[in-house]
């Protein structure tokens, strides 16, 4: 066996240890929602300068997921420990026994803890935050607002992005509405995953489909991510033959879906789709590695490199081959 094949095996058993997700609709009321992020002046989300707003929440368990910290659904605590003056602070401020100081190191018990946020509010070197925080449409298209000369003079507006924003159907109904009435340019940056009901409910107020598609067969799509790509594949196809604008983005992971024939059967599913603008490829990046020490859990993908540029090179002269656009970052 290679080193390759090996390292792909040893992946797959662990990230088939997951949990198997299940897709779920996370409300809270219909005009609000549980986002972890708003950044400004994004340009790789859409066309233009774009404000994305990342919502909480996903049924996905991908091992390569560079923003960790939106796949649950409720508040975590973070915690970067190299800021830790262990002052005491926080013990003090803990109701439920889950901090302690134990010769001058702060501990903290993941499973005593209930992100109450007690112990962020009185650490001042900004060693404890709180990710996840509950808002309201109108609180959402005020902040989006506020940058909206940015987007008249280069044609940007606002994406919706995650964890998975159909994970939030109601309130990102509510919340693409009420973004169309401003008249503002919509991208939703997806993985498709979600009951077709839940597509249409919000497909008429969506200018762009930023899609994500990862593997073709359902078994191994099944085996990495937790979930069946039956659902992402046909929402894409209906989406495509609706006439909607999609860019379809395949992120490029050494090991789990780089391989030939998983990268031949979305190029030949891709030129198949009548309204695709582009393909995207997203080579995989450590970015989001340490974050899920901060969370608290394990990083899945510790040992996998980014693929070199020659390889994505490569993959995108493929799948130009089939006539389709791409687009490699």
């Amino acid at each position: 066996m290679s080193h390759s094949t090996a390292r792909s095996s040893n992946l797959a058993v662990r990230l088939s240890s997951l949990p198997k997700a299940c897709f779920s609709q996370r409300e809270v009321t219909v005009n609000t929602g549980i986002i972890f992020d708003i950044k400004k002046f994004s340009i790789h989300d859409g066309p233009g300068i774009r404000t994305t707003v990342f919502l909480k929440g996903c049924p996905l368990s991908c091992g390569w997921c560079h923003n960790p910290e939106g796949q649950a659904s409720q508040e975590e605590l973070i915690l970067r420990p190299d800021r830790c003056i262990a002052c005491g602070a926080c013990v003090e401020a803990c109701d439920r026994g889950a901090i302690i100081s134990d010769r001058g190191i702060v501990l903290t018990s993941r499973e005593r803890c209930a992100a109450c946020g007690a112990c962020v509010e009185v650490c001042y070197p900004g060693a404890r935050e709180l990710v996840g925080r509950e808002v309201t449409v109108a609180e959402v298209v005020a902040e989006v607002e506020r940058d909206r000369p940015f987007y008249d003079q280069s044609g940007g507006g606002v994406t919706l992005s995650g964890g998975e924003p159909l994970f939030q159907p109601a309130f990102l109904s509510e919340l693409l509405k009420a973004c169309k009435a401003s008249d503002l340019h919509t991208v939703l940056d997806t993985c498709g995953f979600a009951p077709w009901e839940v597509m249409d409910r919000v497909r008429e107020y969506v200018d762009l489909f930023l899609y994500d598609l990862k593997l073709m067969d359902e078994a191994r799509h099944r085996e990495i991510t937790g979930v069946s790509n039956v659902p992402i594949l046909r929402n894409l196809s209906r989406l495509s033959q609706e006439g909607h604008r999609v860019i379809l983005r395949v992120p490029v992971i050494p090991g789990v879906n780089d391989d030939e024939p998983n990268l031949d059967q979305i190029a030949r599913f891709a030129a198949a789709l009548p309204s695709l603008r582009r393909v995207d490829l997203l080579p995989y990046h450590r970015i989001g590695r340490d974050k899920y020490q901060r969370l608290g859990k394990n990083c899945l993908m510790p040992e996998v490199d980014p693929p070199t540029r020659e390889r994505v090179e490569e993959i995108a002269d493929m799948v130009a081959g089939f006539g389709l656009e791409v687009s490699a970052e």
